[in-house]
């Protein structure tokens, strides 16, 4: 039924004999009705708690704009998220070009979201509602939500509140400020100083604000020293248990990022899980295919953040470094409710998460981990503090098998190769393996996976070697894809070479591979762009040019003899004719 769904038209409205709307969410994304979407997650989120949601997926932004239009203005505000990934990195490659399709949207149809959809989406509803607030959020806004170096446009860029006219912005997982905002809305108190928001004070509002003060905009633009110096503070704020204010003027303006909430409870992540999701695409989709639901349909999400910290990734910065964990009883809730949909066969495609292993793992000393400022805790060395207990992550594991409608539960998010004890890799080859086990490697040379704040490559060996013994003792024919990333900061065209050469050893002919693409507000991103470590301020080595990343990028595929004259000439360039000869000799 329609009124099953958040509404998305005037009729759906009145369907449910609604005179008024509190808040309108505008999403990049098509509306799916599942936990996985941010959209339908804060929707549901503000429903539960008693506010008049409605949602309007992927509006056309050309023309008389009267998709923005159509439902009036709401009592409260307006809600914009660009969607589950950030525009730009939705619809270009690492080379810059556009790409042909979009997950997120029917049928894969590319072009139904704007580049820079946050900024679009809020312009033109100031323009069109003066006198609305605005709320900004999702993981393109809280990832720009102070001044960033934007690949696509090879320059940094103020906070995306400036650009978009936006009242607040939300970052991180926005159930617990959206709730707050949508409070004090409804009070009629203003939306300025909730906390994990952001928002724009002028000068005489900010000489009255304690917090940190970071280098201004317009000197980052300026001095790339300044701009790792502000990514220093704004990363070890992102990691903390209780954050500071920052503040970083912009023009006449100061971008205040209020302390982010500490993290959530078991009770309340199971809250956000078991509000009352289809769990499937609003019927106004009948007969077309969402691409990303059609990959996540049949998995459940066992808990949120990730404590690996790697140099490239967002997941920490957004979603946080503490792991915070589901009950038991919420995931086997979904389990059930995922059994009884029409086309479910008995095959769970994911019991997993950011990193699948990381599920119930907290720090032994709680009080320790609200006073830590590392932004990892496995790297340079697991930290000792750390509970590494599979015991619960297996008994999940145990009670979904159990249940008669499941024939088999696959992993189908990354495992943490370093982080495993010998019980539970043998339970993961044995039993939750499609055929193929995905890790992520991303690269074989000690420097470059120190920068990316990975374990050593010997790791990986070793758990390669367990793989293949427990496959063999089995009776089993199953592989492992790994990920590996080029152009990385730190890695040059001979660290390429290498990883080629040990890739194949291995008997490796690599599929998941990827150039590195530099987005906004990850450690990696800053290095690429400042040619500096802000950590320790020392020069690291960048291929920037589209020529340089093509050069390493064709390392991958030594094995294919197209290739092969163009890696023997470049690595007869750099005097490494000795590499050339081991990578491309037939001999392993």
């Amino acid at each position: 039924m329609l009124t099953d769904f958040l509404p998305t038209t005037k009729k759906e409205i009145e369907l449910r004999g609604w005179d008024y709307v509190d808040i309108i969410l505008f999403s990049g994304d098509a509306y799916v009705d599942h936990p996985s979407f941010g959209a339908a997650v804060i929707g549901r989120t503000l429903e539960a708690a008693g506010y008049r949601v409605a949602i309007v997926p992927q509006p056309d932004w050309h023309g008389d704009y009267r998709d923005f239009r159509k439902l009036g203005k709401p009592r409260l505000f307006f809600a914009i998220s660009a969607g589950s990934m950030d525009s730009m990195v939705n619809h270009y490659t690492a080379n810059r070009r556009r790409r042909s399709d979009d997950a997120y949207t029917p049928d894969g149809r590319p072009g139904m979201r704007p580049d820079y959809c946050t900024v679009v989406y809020s312009r033109i509803l100031r323009d069109l509602f003066p006198d609305v607030p605005i709320v900004i959020g999702g993981i393109e806004a809280s990832m720009r939500r102070l001044c960033h170096y934007d690949y696509w446009q090879d320059k940094v860029l103020p906070s995306v509140l400036v650009d978009a006219r936006a009242d607040v912005l939300v970052y991180g997982m926005g159930e617990k400020p959206m709730l707050d905002l949508a409070k004090r809305a409804a009070e009629g108190e203003s939306l300025k100083r909730c906390r994990q928001t952001a928002w724009l004070a002028n000068e005489e509002e900010a000489r009255t604000i304690e917090g940190i003060r970071l280098h201004p905009f317009e000197k980052c633009v300026k001095d790339k020293r300044a701009y790792a110096e502000n990514y220093r503070h704004i990363e070890e704020q992102s990691n903390a248990w209780t954050s500071e204010r920052l503040m970083e003027p912009c023009g006449k303006q100061v971008v205040v990022v209020e302390p982010s909430y500490p993290p959530m409870t078991t009770e309340e992540i199971d809250h956000s899980f078991d509000l009352p999701y289809q769990r499937m695409p609003h019927p106004k989709y009948k007969g077309k295919t969402i691409p990303a639901y059609e990959m996540i349909r049949f998995s459940v999400c066992l808990h949120r953040g990730c404590f690996g910290g790697c140099a490239f990734c967002t997941i920490a910065a957004h979603q946080g470094k503490q792991v915070v964990s589901r009950s038991e009883e919420s995931i086997m809730r979904e389990v059930k409710a995922l059994t009884q949909l029409p086309e479910f066969k008995g095959y769970l495609s994911d019991l997993g998460g950011p990193s699948a292993n990381m599920y119930g793992m907290h720090g032994k000393d709680m009080e320790r981990c609200k006073k830590c400022k590392r932004p990892t805790c496995l790297q340079p060395t697991i930290c000792p503090n750390l509970n590494q207990d599979f015991a619960p992550l297996m008994h999940i594991y145990s009670q979904v098998d159990s249940l008669p409608q499941i024939k088999k539960s696959f992993i189908g998010s990354g495992i943490r190769y370093d982080l495993m004890s010998p019980e539970y890799a043998r339970e993961v080859i044995l039993h939750h393996v499609s055929g193929r086990l995905k890790v992520a490697p991303e690269h074989t040379e000690p420097h470059v996976l120190k920068i990316m704040r990975k374990p050593p490559f010997s790791l990986f060996e070793r758990f390669c070697e367990t793989f293949h013994r427990i496959n063999r003792e089995a009776g089993l024919n199953q592989q492992i894809i790994p990920y590996f990333i080029s152009s990385h900061p730190g890695c040059t065209m001979e660290d390429m070479a290498e990883l080629a050469l040990k890739t194949k050893q291995l008997n490796f002919h690599l599929e998941q591979v990827q150039d590195f693409t530099p987005t906004p507000m990850t450690l990696s991103t800053v290095m690429y762009y400042t040619g500096l470590n802000p950590m320790t301020m020392e020069p690291v080595f960048v291929a920037r040019s589209k020529d340089d990343k093509l050069r390493q990028r064709q390392f991958f595929f030594w094995y294919q003899p197209e290739q092969q004259d163009a890696i023997r000439r470049d690595l007869n360039r750099i005097h490494r004719s000795d590499l050339a000869q081991k990578l491309l000799s037939k001999k392993r």
